[in-house]
């Protein structure tokens, strides 16, 4: 009883007490839990009585508590503050991980009553929600090679360990990549950087053991800013160079060869299971269904995008000629010129309302929205445990003051967090053996503010401060009985329809003028910057549009094409920008020996495209409180919190979403709100 991990937590709402959680706990409270679920398997399998919901379904819902409460904390400190240790861990982990799962997916007697039961279910007087978890859990095992005979079993669960460990080894190369770069900004080279950069730079440098110095690092939220503000083209270039690079050296770091390996092995699995390609196994369950689903979506917008950021490149380009400048514009030079082209447009640049825009700010704004709409308030507690002393946690109850969860915010950069931002969760909400209420998690990388003064973002991350914060409503909102239909446990193509539709109230003058405040003054964000930032919101969207969709249509390419196709990354990658026309001014958003998205695992590997495909959704979803005179409107909130937020994955996400609006949704809501439906293609 020594190890926390395999006591009962005496802390506040047993959360994890992570002060007392060490490395060497993790590895024999793993095996407990492995030996544990099989332990529970064991006795499904070997119930004399016939199958029926209640000892196959139920029973298979309520094994691996343990397992999943041990991973849910090791992976939230191996992605937020992780260490050699656990990286070491991490990797012994991975493998155990596919070697237990693996006999459990693919055992037929297991198979055997679920299947029988599927095959009843229409006889079986079962709810609406369960009905939805037999199939999902029929679809689960069968697409984990359940039916396969012994021997395709057998390869199957090679594959399985096989990816794991290139999946774990991908995603430390790049931590790896991220750490071991910085930039040394000396006194000549801070021009156009403004004072928040630089004092962020600085804390960056002293958690680097540089006391008193400033650097760049190979954070998004380092780069992006300094790209866009940097007058030193020849810093720019440097920072850009080892940005897309990450990955990418032929060093001890490079992911090629295991990008390579990872799509041979991805291909026979799905080829195992009956697929062509490994793209067309995974869409199947999805509400895309066919990669050409996907592929015309992305193809649609893809014409406007490119036209639209071919027309802001010959505009940057004739600025620099204006000032005299005789280079060609490119990729490093983008952000920078575009913040100019900005300013002449709109007469609006980041930094001027990033003043307004405070993390305290952002975070009041995101809870007040959440109020207006669902009825949620928000605590601030200081005595729940936390794994780094940047992280805040509020308890959340609702309309009716009962307690609705736990919402911790990890904000900030550091080296031992991986790049990016992301919603997860330590605790998910139930209701099988009794009201459990979730733990849900975001973290971020945004810069730290100077000693004393606040955090400001761009809004950029106030829009990424959102996103995340709506998926975490996703989770917090949940209302189901079973755990595996919890919060986010949802299509790929619809779990960003949540967060992407939060961000909407981001941007809506009546939250800003509310909480968009200068950090110095207190004073309100000015009516002519507001107007003006409102105004500036679809300028660049050429730009972010064109990174976004190649990213997709290149995962896209990588599942559907033969796994040989891409056996040199780096000529694949060329051959499919070259074959959609992408502008060699723009870079990808992620290169492929950088894309954790479809090489840190499999979640998005051909679903890189469900931000999209979630934004048609998102787009035209907002449109329901447009159409009601008002963004907090009671009745279409509730129909959000009903189908949406709080049904997870208890319901089919066409009907839920059709639920909500009363109809499928209109395509062209997304050209309208990226500001690209009147652009006609480029010749």
């Amino acid at each position: 009883m020594s190890n926390p991990l395999l006591a009962a937590w005496q802390t506040p709402f047993e959360t994890p007490p992570f002060g007392q959680i060490s490395p060497e706990h993790f590895m024999p409270a793993f095996e407990q839990a492995f030996a544990d679920h099989n332990a529970e398997i064991a006795a499904i399998i070997n119930d004399p009585a016939e199958p029926d919901f209640d000892n196959t379904i139920t029973a298979l819902e309520r094994s691996g508590k343990l397992l999943t409460k041990v991973s849910a904390v090791f992976y939230a400190l191996v992605s937020a503050h992780s260490n050699p240790e656990l990286l070491a861990i991490d990797s012994d982990v991975a493998l155990r991980q596919a070697r237990h799962w693996n006999p459990i997916l693919m055992n037929a007697a297991l198979f055997g009553r679920i299947a029988r039961l599927y095959d009843q279910r229409a006889s079986l007087k079962l709810t609406s929600e369960q009905r939805r978890l037999l199939e999902r859990t029929f679809i689960r095992f069968r697409r984990a090679g359940a039916g396969l005979d012994e021997i395709a079993k057998a390869r199957m669960a090679e594959i399985n360990e096989r990816l794991a460990h290139l999946s774990t080894e991908f995603s430390h190369h790049l931590l790896a990549e991220e750490q071991d770069w910085t930039l040394e900004l000396g006194d000549g080279d801070r021009d156009g950087l403004s004072a928040p950069f630089i004092a962020a730079a600085e804390a960056a440098a002293a958690e680097r053991g540089k006391p008193g110095k400033a650097v760049v690092t190979l954070s998004r939220s380092s780069v992006e800013p300094f790209l866009q503000s940097s007058t030193r083209r020849d810093l720019r270039e440097k920072v850009h160079k080892a940005f897309i690079a990450r990955g990418d050296n032929g060093n001890a770091n490079d992911n090629s060869a295991a990008i390579g390996e990872i799509l041979k092995l991805r291909e026979e699995s799905a080829r195992l299971l009956g697929y062509e390609t490994f793209a067309a196994y995974r869409l199947e369950d999805s509400m895309a269904k066919t990669p050409a689903a996907v592929r015309s979506l992305l193809e649609r917008v893809w014409a406007p995008a490119r036209s639209r950021a071919m027309a802001d490149r010959d505009a940057m380009q004739a600025l620099i000629a204006e000032e005299g400048g005789n280079f060609k514009l490119a990729a490093w030079d983008w952000r920078y010129y575009a913040e100019k082209l900005r300013q002449r447009r709109a007469n609006f640049d980041d930094s001027a309302i990033k003043p307004y825009l405070s993390l305290d700010g952002m975070i009041a704004a995101a809870f007040d929205t959440a109020h207006r709409l669902f009825g949620l308030s928000f605590t601030e507690r200081k005595d729940i445990p936390v794994w780094h002393p940047d992280v805040r946690v509020w308890q959340v109850k609702g309309r009716d003051g009962r307690d609705v969860g736990l919402f911790y915010g990890d904000y900030f950069a550091r080296a031992s967090k991986r790049s990016g931002a992301w919603m997860t969760s330590t605790r998910d909400q139930q209701k099988l053996d009794g009201a459990v209420t979730p733990l849900i998690l975001n973290v971020c990388n945004f810069s730290k503010g100077a000693d004393g003064e606040p955090a400001l973002l761009s809004p950029d991350d106030a829009r990424t401060l959102f996103h995340e914060f709506g998926h975490g409503l996703h989770g917090l909102l949940s209302n189901v009985v079973y755990p595996s239909l919890s919060g986010t446990s949802v299509f790929t193509d619809f779990v960003e329809l949540p967060s992407q539709l939060y961000e909407h109230w981001q941007e809506q003058p009546q939250v800003l003028q509310q909480f968009a405040r200068h950090y110095q003054t207190g004073e309100p964000l000015p009516d002519d910057l507001l107007q003006r930032f409102l105004a500036a919101r679809k300028f660049n969207q050429g730009f972010a549009t064109v990174e976004y969709v190649a990213n997709a249509l290149i995962d896209l390419e990588f599942h559907s094409q033969p796994a040989s196709a891409a056996a040199d990354v780096r000529a694949f990658e060329r051959k499919e920008l070259d074959k959609i026309g992408m502008p060699e001014e723009i870079a990808l958003r992620h290169r492929p020996t950088q894309f954790g998205h479809i090489f840190s695992g499999d979640h998005y590997a051909a679903g890189y495209y469900s931000y999209m495909w979630s934004e048609v959704m998102d787009a035209d979803a907002f449109g329901a409180f447009e159409e009601a005179g008002n963004i907090f409107d009671p009745a279409v909130a509730k129909r959000l919190h009903d189908d949406i937020y709080s049904s997870g994955g208890s319901r089919d996400p066409e009907e839920a979403y059709v639920a909500f609006r009363g109809r499928k949704p209109e395509p062209d809501a997304l050209l309208r709100r990226r500001g690209l439906l009147e652009v006609s293609p480029a010749a």
